[in-house]
């Protein structure tokens, strides 16, 4: 295979975006296992007090994800992510209006393999969700298991991330009445193995848990569709029924977070590696769905007010794919 390196003359903005995503990515990919590892090892060197400290720290501090975490608007709005957001580049498009009178839940398609899109958007401050959304706060969900990572858990917060029970994600909705806006990746992990360049897979049809959460908070929902999610990594193939997908869906179940086989470029050569390629996204933010509280909403009201929000999610895929490069023959497969 032939290697398409990179030029030796590469401007100094691109290697820094290069730089900050390589960061970004790494952050995903392995740096949690790597905190593991050096809170275990720390235990048997010299340095086994900072292990001892933290373990304390975190029995007293153990809660707080699951009470809306504990974001560090300092470090959100550090410049080092506008590098990340123009490595793509990433944009956030407002089509309506949201007043902060109300709190709201964020629905955003496709997953995609790493929610570059979510990140950039919702959990920094670099594409403008505040100027654009004034008196909203975004918390977007995550895994559980990632919160049980020492010293990682703590750096995941600093973002606005807070885990993806229900007892985390209602936490915001309940303590405040208006201006917050919980922000979920809908088709979850599962969906991570749809990811392929050109498809338009939502994992939606039979997710109605964070539907249920809005009606019993009386959050009012929105559809967010991001274009070019699925653009920026490669997947090896793995149709429903091979024995790949088959592993892929047994080991999701077990463990909780799924393994896609995904590639794209490297860092000084573009022909393979695990960076994302620079391919851009347009994260289009639809307008609410009102809803009105319901404590306890029957399967009849659960499923009308879940078709109305696929339907707008629909229309906004509609209204917007052929500005952003997808053909007028392309819709959404629910799935």
């Amino acid at each position: 295979m032939k290697i398409d390196f990179a030029p030796w003359h590469v401007p100094l903005n691109r290697r820094l975006q290069t730089a900050v995503t390589l960061v970004w990515v790494f952050s995903f990919l392995a740096l949690a296992p790597l905190c593991i590892f050096l809170f275990l090892y720390l235990l048997f060197t010299r340095y086994w007090l900072i292990s001892v400290l933290y373990a304390i720290w975190w029995f007293t501090d153990y809660d707080t994800p699951w009470r809306g975490g504990r974001r560090v608007p300092f470090l959100c709005d550090l410049k080092l992510w506008d590098h990340m957001r123009d490595y793509f580049p990433v944009k956030l498009v407002k089509t309506a209006d949201l007043d902060p009178k109300h709190n709201y839940v964020m629905g955003f398609h496709p997953h995609g393999v790493l929610v570059a899109g979510a990140f950039t958007n919702f959990c920094v401050y670099t594409t403008g969700f505040r100027q654009l959304f004034p008196g909203l706060t975004s918390y977007m969900l995550m895994l559980p298991l990632w919160f049980r990572a020492p010293f990682f858990r703590d750096y995941i917060m600093c973002g606005g991330l807070i885990p993806s029970d229900k007892e985390s994600a209602s936490y915001p909705l309940q303590v405040c009445r208006s201006g917050k806006a919980v922000v979920i990746a809908v088709g979850g992990a599962p969906e991570a193995l749809d990811a392929h360049p050109g498809t338009f897979n939502v994992l939606l049809a039979k997710k109605k848990g964070f539907i249920k959460m809005a009606m019993e908070h009386g959050a009012h929902l929105v559809p967010v569709f991001s274009f070019g999610e699925n653009e920026v990594f490669d997947q090896v193939d793995n149709p429903r029924g091979t024995w790949l997908r088959w592993t892929q869906e047994r080991l999701q179940g077990i463990m909780g977070i799924s393994l896609p086989l995904f590639h794209a470029r490297g860092i000084f050569q573009y022909s393979f590696g695990l960076m994302p390629y620079r391919k851009p996204i347009h994260t289009v933010v639809g307008r609410p769905i009102p809803v009105q509280k319901n404590p306890r909403p029957t399967s009849e009201e659960l499923d009308a007010l879940h078709q109305h929000y696929m339907d707008e999610l629909s229309n906004l895929f509609e209204k917007h794919k052929t500005d952003y490069g997808v053909d007028k023959n392309v819709h959404l497969n629910f799935v």
